[in-house]
């Protein structure tokens, strides 16, 4: 059950009924697609003329409380405007002027904030902060825009088109469906659901994910799915596997003797490579190579259809080995190799050469020249493919033993839904109780105690049976690999043990910044939001005696060292101005900000505060508020940008909204091999389709270790990561690839360089033998980087899949 974008027919303040160029965001999608009505080529719908000017209006039936609109913000409408401008000046070679009206900037995911500045820096999108109320028509389809800038100064510009952010809202379908289920719906008509566990409605057994849970990006909604089945799985464990049909593949065609029957799919991608490639000009020159015996271009190859044809083909041409000239095998190449297991081959007898991101996206103004170098990187590939060999898996035994690096809420939880799947979890946590920030957190969004629900969650964990605590513990070297993993740990005391384990699960955790700026350490009425919550959780008796209270946004995050949102900070402001407000209601209370960033339904928070008369003031990073103490009372300068005049405010207390960091995990990143970016976060294997997994095989991330995020976000993080967890452990085995190094020990000279270069510990020395002292490669541990390959001064080392002879045939072909 999922949403429907808003319909801004019902408004009569942006003609989108009236003006064919006043379109929906949903409609410039199809605009900008290969597959959509102008084949993907920008044109506006009055003339199909390229527009110069185009014109993004946020908020359309979102953070409206009109009659025929929505209160609640939809959280993905900034980022698809900036992508959707940032797209359209591609497609249009820069030659647009793109800009976007809006009230509050929220950029509030990971790598979020840093593609905003890419838009507006290197891009040159333009931002303008304002909310517009009407729009005119112009000449000849044109669009007028009235506004007043940040200065009040009231402007106009023409626009050839206008794009609407239109925001999500429940279909009337999805409201019928929830009531015969018996799904009790919030006031916006989104699942009801309780933070500490997000994806479970108010009818047991049945669990949300997605949009109907509220208004959420692609990421969070993968994650969900993820955290659904997960609390999914705990009912279903005891009947694990008795109704599981297993997928039978046909057997292998034995291709070794044969002469290559080469196969070469040229994909068009719509007009992604088509809009500049020649791609019949390739697929004809293609036929003309040696060993190719079938040819053809598909509009997209990817695609369902053209897999079953492809399979098909292979079958009926005798196909032994295949090319296909697309897009990236990052993402693309499993499902061919799939296709090819689907007909019989040997996944490994298979070449993919990327003419999209090498080729047609980076000449985009040389058509010639691209179809020229698309015909190089297909000869190239087809000679490659010509000299390919079947290679084999090795199938392993999996431990079904998961170890849990941190303690925190988003550990507790991924240990708690994997034990009560049945199986053992090992919980490591470095300090000596469980719990991490969450302990020092007073409430979510929604008004839950976090304390209570941190005591019972301990509680659980300690007295699980098939949860192990090591308190006081750290990791200090892991060996092994997926299934089959091997870590040690040190206690305070300086014990030292092994734990032998098929999966590992990071939840390291993060802290709160320590400023050194506004007073924060000099002057006792200046604390930290953790600090107010203290005070909060005592009840401390000075709350009802203050008279007036000021906050600062983004201490620490969106600064030039610090680039990120920390994505709770405004949320959690709201809360404690309006908590403030319930201690003592006559109090005053400001708050300072860059961007309002309480998105989804928590802006409903940011509506009350304005009913509740806390009063805001925006201000801009060159020219930040002035914390002065007075005698030891508190002064804030700050310039208000309406009345475009310094003004200053005095408070009892100031709390500064600092940022969220990492905890410093470099040792243990460097143990499992996981990536980490170069604010201190851990990096996912795919920011969209595997959120919760490392690159590294069998280990997996929730939590803060990842980016800020509330609690209710780290506990479906952390139900992913377990379900991503079990899902491994389950099956009992795991697959290590064919495209690993392999030594010829008669070459080797014993240097050890190779053992020195990999990261990933593959290469040894063999022990016993006739070649005792030469270098060997566990194909299980081998990830084939070919570092090991690279480095050997003897030439006896080689990689399988992209050997000595296969990459020089490709050399020689360019």
């Amino acid at each position: 059950m999922g949403n429907e974008v808003y319909d801004p027919s019902v408004l009569d303040t942006y003609g989108y009924t009236e003006s064919p160029n006043v379109i929906t965001s949903m409609e410039f999608e199809r605009i900008l697609s290969a597959s959509g009505p102008y084949m993907g080529h920008l044109m506006r719908p009055y003339d199909r003329e390229e527009p110069k000017k185009i014109a993004w209006i946020q908020c359309v039936g979102s953070r409206d409380t009109h009659e025929c609109s929505n209160a609640y913000c939809s959280g993905v409408c900034c980022m698809y405007a900036i992508k959707e401008a940032v797209i359209a000046m591609e497609h249009a070679h820069g030659d647009v002027d793109a800009a976007i009206f809006y009230m509050d900037m929220r950029t509030h995911g990971k790598d979020f904030e840093d593609y905003y500045a890419r838009a507006k820096n290197e891009h040159g999108v333009r931002f303008i902060r304002s909310r517009i109320h009407t729009i005119e028509p112009g000449e000849n389809g044109d669009i007028r825009i009235k506004y007043a800038d940040d200065t009040g100064e009231l402007k106009e510009e023409i626009f050839n088109l206008v794009v609407l952010s239109v925001g999500f809202q429940v279909g009337n379908d999805t409201i019928e469906l929830a009531d015969r289920l018996g799904i009790e719906l919030n006031k916006n008509h989104f699942a009801k659901t309780d933070s500490f566990v997000p994806v479970a409605t108010t009818r047991a057994g049945v669990y949300v994910c997605g949009a109907i849970q509220g208004p959420k990006d692609i990421p969070q909604s993968v994650v969900e799915s993820s955290a659904a089945a997960a609390v999914s799985g705990v009912l279903l464990s005891e009947s694990r596997w008795t109704r599981t049909e297993k997928k039978v593949m046909p057997p292998q065609t034995n291709v070794i003797g044969q002469p290559p029957r080469i196969g070469v799919f040229v994909c068009q991608c719509g007009i992604n490579i088509a809009g500049v490639v020649n791609v019949p000009e390739v697929r004809d020159y293609a036929s003309t190579l040696p060993y190719v015996t079938y040819v053809e271009d598909n509009m997209y190859t990817c695609s369902q259809d053209t897999q079953v044809k492809m399979a098909e083909v292979i079958k009926e041409q005798g196909i032994n080995r295949v090319v296909v000239a697309a897009c990236t095998p990052k993402t693309h190449e499993p499902l061919f190799q799939e296709t090819l297991m689907n007909a019989g081959l040997n996944k490994y007898l298979f070449e993919m050469t990327n003419i999209r991101n090498q080729d047609s996206w980076v000449h985009p103004n040389d058509p010639e020249a691209a179809t020229e170098k698309a015909k190089d990187l297909v000869r190239m590939a087809v000679s490659k493919a010509a000299l390919l060999e079947p290679l084999p898996e090795t199938e392993l035994k999996l431990n079904p033993v998961t170890l849990m690096v941190g303690g925190g809420v988003a550990g507790m939880v991924a240990a708690k839904n994997i034990a009560d799947q049945g199986y053992e979890v090992h919980l490591v946590e470095r300090s000596d109780k469980l719990g991490g920030q969450a302990n020092y957190l007073n409430k979510t969004w929604k008004g839950e105690d976090i304390r209570s629900y941190v005591r019972f969650l301990t509680h659980d964990v300690e007295a699980h049976p098939r949860i192990q605590l090591h308190l006081s513990t750290e990791i200090v070297g892991v060996d092994g690999f997926i299934g089959n993993f091997k870590s040690m740990l040190k206690t305070r005391a300086g014990r030292i043990s092994a734990v032998e384990h098929g999966v590992a699960v990071i939840a390291t955790g993060g802290r709160e910044l320590k400023p050194e700026e506004y007073l924060y350490g000099e002057n006792p009425g200046v604390l930290t939001h953790l600090e107010l919550d203290e005070l909060f959780i005592r009840d401390d008796p000075k709350l009802k005696e203050l008279n007036s209270a000021a906050f600062i946004q983004c201490v620490g995050s969106r600064e030039p060292g610090r680039p990120y949102c920390s994505r709770v900070c405004c949320t959690h402001t709201m809360e404690s101005a309006l908590e403030l407000k319930r201690h003592n209601p006559g109090m005053e209370v400001y708050v300072m900000y860059r961007d309002m960033r309480t998105y989804g339904e928590r802006e409903e928070l940011f509506t009350e505060a304005r009913k509740q008369g806390i009063i805001f003031f925006r201000y801009d990073p060159e020219d930040k508020p002035k914390v002065i103490s007075n005698n030891g009372s508190l002064e804030i300068e700050i310039n208000d940008s309406i009345l475009n005049r310094p003004i200053t405010i005095k408070a009892d207390i100031l709390t500064l909204a600092t940022a969220i960091l990492p905890l410093k995990s470099e040792r243990l990143a460097q143990y499992f091999k996981i990536p980490v970016n170069d604010d201190g976060f851990y990096i996912e294997a795919h920011a969209k389709l595997r959120p919760v997994d490392f690159a590294t095989e069998g280990v997996f991330l929730c939590g803060l270790s990842h980016y800020p995020k509330p609690l209710d976000e780290s506990i479906a993080q952390a139900l992913a990561a377990a379900s991503r967890a079990t899902g491994l452990i389950a099956t009992g085995k795991v697959f290590a690839s064919g495209t690993v190094a392999h030594v010829n020990p008669v070459l080797c000279s014993s240097c050890g360089v190779c053992l020195e270069v990999c990261p990933f510990g593959a290469p040894s020395f063999i022990e016993e033998g006739h070649f005792a002292g030469r270098a060997e490669v566990n194909p299980v541990l081998c990830k084939g980087c070919g570092l090991c390959v690279a480095s050997c001064r003897s030439g006896a080392l080689n990689l399988k899949g992209f050997g000595e002879e296969q990459i020089m045939a490709m050399i020689d072909k360019v």
